[in-house]
Formats: C-alpha cells, sequence, structure tokens
C-alpha cells in the first residue's frame, strides 16, 4: 500500500534488483562480502543461527559460512513492503544487505530486526547513503531544468551516516556503530554509468519518478554535462558511491553498560587542569 511517506516503489525495486545479473552484479556482490567479513573478523564470536536479508546471497552466505561466523543461514529475500517476515526471537543474527536504503519505514523496519533477535544478538545492515551518486545528481538537475523548465525525482534521497545510531537505539538495539565505504568508479561516459544502474536493478525506483519517456535530447544533456564536469584527464568519467554500514546489539545484561550520572570517581575539572610547576 503507498501512503504520502511511500518515497520508494518497492515492489518495483525489489523486483529489479532480484533479476540483476552479469558481471556487474557478480563485482557489486564480491565487494560487499568482502567487506562484510572485514568487519565480522573484529568481532570475537560466532552466530548459531543467522539471517541474511540481499537480493543475491551467494557470494554473502559462502563468506559467512567460510569464515566460521554462521553455523546456519536462512536466506530471505527483501520482502516487497517494508515489512519483515521473520519470527520474533529466531535468530542470533540479522544480516541485511542493500535494501534498507528503500524502505520507506525506517524506524519500523529496524524495529522488525531488532524483534527477530536473540538477546545479544547483532544486528547489521548494509546500505547506500551519504551523497551516492552526487555527480549523477547534479548533472540530471541542471539537464532536465535547462530542457524541461522543471524537475522530477531522479536520484534517491539517503540516509545520513550521522543518524544511524539514533535509528538504531530508537529501534530497541544497543551500542550502535557505523561507518562509510567510499568507492569512486570510472565509466568511459555518463551513459555507461546509467546503463550499469539499470542492470543492477538500481535505476529510480521513487514513486514520484516521471514515467514520460525520456528523450534523446535529455540523456545526451546530461552526458555533456557530465562529461565537462566529472571526467578525469583521459576522458573517463567518475560516479561515487558510498555505502553505510551500521550495526548494533539486541540488549543483554552481560553487555557493557554506561556508568550512571554521578559515579564517577574522577572530576573532568582535575583531568583538565594543567601540572604544577614542581621546580623554583
Amino acid at each position: 500500500m503507498e501512503g504520502q511517506h511511500h518515497i520508494f516503489d518497492r515492489p518495483v525495486y525489489v523486483a529489479r534488483t532480484l533479476a540483476a545479473m552479469g558481471s556487474a552484479a557478480n563485482l557489486l556482490d564480491r565487494h560487499i562480502a568482502s567487506e562484510l567479513a572485514e568487519r565480522l573478523a573484529v568481532i570475537n564470536r560466532s552466530f548459531n543461527t543467522a539471517a541474511l536479508i540481499t537480493s543475491r546471497p551467494d557470494a554473502s552466505r559462502e563468506i559467512l559460512l567460510e569464515g566460521g561466523k554462521c553455523l546456519k543461514i536462512n536466506v530471505f529475500s527483501p520482502n516487497q513492503e517494508d515489512s519483515l517476515s521473520l519470527p520474533e526471537a529466531g535468530f542470533d543474527a540479522v544480516f541485511s544487505l542493500l535494501d534498507l536504503h528503500t524502505v520507506n519505514d525506517v524506524p519500523g523496519h529496524l524495529a522488525l530486526a531488532a524483534r527477530a533477535l536473540r538477546p545479544d544478538g547483532l544486528a547489521l545492515f548494509a546500505f547506500f547513503a551519504g551523497d551516492s551518486l552526487r555527480e549523477l545528481r547534479a548533472c540530471w538537475l541542471e539537464a532536465e531544468s535547462e530542457i524541461t523548465g522543471g524537475v522530477s525525482p531522479r536520484v534517491a534521497p539517503m540516509i545520513d551516516l550521522r543518524e544511524t545510531g539514533g535509528l538504531l537505539q530508537r529501534a530497541g538495539l544497543a551500542l550502535p556503530v557505523a561507518d562509510m565505504d567510499t568507492v569512486t568508479l570510472r565509466y568511459d561516459n555518463a551513459i555507461a554509468l546509467m546503463q550499469e544502474l539499470k542492470v543492477l536493478g538500481f535505476a529510480n525506483a521513487m514513486t514520484g519518478r516521471s514515467r514520460r519517456f525520456v528523450s534523446r535530447r535529455l540523456l545526451q544533456r546530461v552526458a555533456e554535462i557530465y562529461q565537462q564536469r566529472f571526467a578525469d584527464s583521459d576522458g573517463r568519467i567518475r560516479a561515487t558511491v558510498e555505502i553505510a554500514w551500521a550495526l548494533a546489539w539486541k540488549p543483554h545484561p552481560s553487555q557493557q553498560q554506561p556508568l550512571k550520572p554521578g559515579s564517577a570517581k574522577a572530576r573532568l575539572a582535575d583531568a583538565l587542569r594543567p601540572p604544577e610547576n614542581s621546580s623554583g
């Protein structure tokens, strides 16, 4: 059901990403799997039962099993709605890969992930965020404004990395940590970039997207502006992709707890006071 807050057309996005295949999809999947393994390597524990939510699970599932971090992995395709069809307290870990950025009700979605965890369980999300595709966004805005006299939603709004900690805590999770993986990709031209986005299923899936046919003139103008503003000396263009990684834990008494107000054994003023000169 679409409502006033439904920015994304989830059925369209899910169908497109499930259908993605080929070398570009394989490269992306391997990159995500590698980044997932790197983040789990610093966590000194394993998980008996994990839920893996992603459109193409093979690479990440293989990494999780090979590393010995997960004994049993249940794979779930992204839901066409914002909901998560996961049993309550059914998993020791929930991994969501490249899905959260098109969820309309992010706090509700995160709360469902938290609900699916057992105490001291791990929730980990990877999603496009920050200034991903900022170059393409700027070129579309300029070209469309120039040719049509107006603009339509073309590049989706992104979750701000600084907001993720609060969102995870609001969902009932503890000890949130977030970081950004920034990748600069290069293409022969902007048309090649847009074709790859389409192949990967990442073309415009916003509810308010224009359904009108995009003219060749508009596409050519986007490519021209992109070439003028974001090309390297060899003529190839740059595209910035930012993937946020956010994790948090289902609360458990064994976890580190913040100190109670007034329980500190030292005063901040004393710590900041310069040392006295003992000479003289």
